[in-house]
């Protein structure tokens, strides 16, 4: 096994939470979607999509390296939310905890001397930046547009494609 067991557990913890980010990017998209704005459930209905790419890339890493994959019970996500905001803000926490997940275990691979394991978090590293950013991004062009204006974020989402 070229993975240490604490790598190998702390992952599986992180496969968990990256399936948890899938479910609730869902949850929000189809809260979207029954609002009528069609362009934020897209957005959210394709971020669902990456987190659940992220949960196979860590599967991947874990049976490459002799790891063991032990996949845990997810929660169920929040499916109510009183504004756009409200949802936009949840998905900003998220990714905020999702990038402390990130460096916790890139903490542990460095404490292990794990480099390939290193290597391997790098693109989980930048990606948060990327996840941050976005999220960061649209919450600050929601609270803009406010509730009341919030179809004009269909327009703007439009301008995209």
């Amino acid at each position: 096994m070229m993975i240490s067991k604490e790598l190998n557990d702390a992952i599986n913890l992180q496969i968990g939470a990256e399936f948890g980010a899938s479910l609730q990017y869902v949850a929000i998209a189809t809260h979207f979607d029954g609002e009528g704005l069609k362009k934020m459930a897209e957005l959210f209905y394709k971020q669902a999509e990456e987190e659940k790419e992220h949960a196979m890339k860590l599967v991947k890493y874990l049976v490459d390296t002799g790891g063991d994959v032990r996949i845990p019970a997810v929660a169920a996500p929040k499916a109510v939310f009183e504004s756009a905001e409200e949802a936009v803000k949840l998905s900003l926490d998220w990714e905020m905890e999702v990038t402390r997940q990130i460096n916790a275990l890139y903490d542990i691979a460095r404490g292990k001397n794990d480099y390939a394991g290193q290597n391997f978090l790098d693109w989980f590293v930048e990606e948060q930046v990327e996840e941050v950013s976005s999220m960061d991004n649209l919450l600050k062009v929601v609270r803009r547009v406010g509730e009341k204006n919030i179809i004009m974020m269909e327009a703007y989402l439009s301008h995209g494609d």
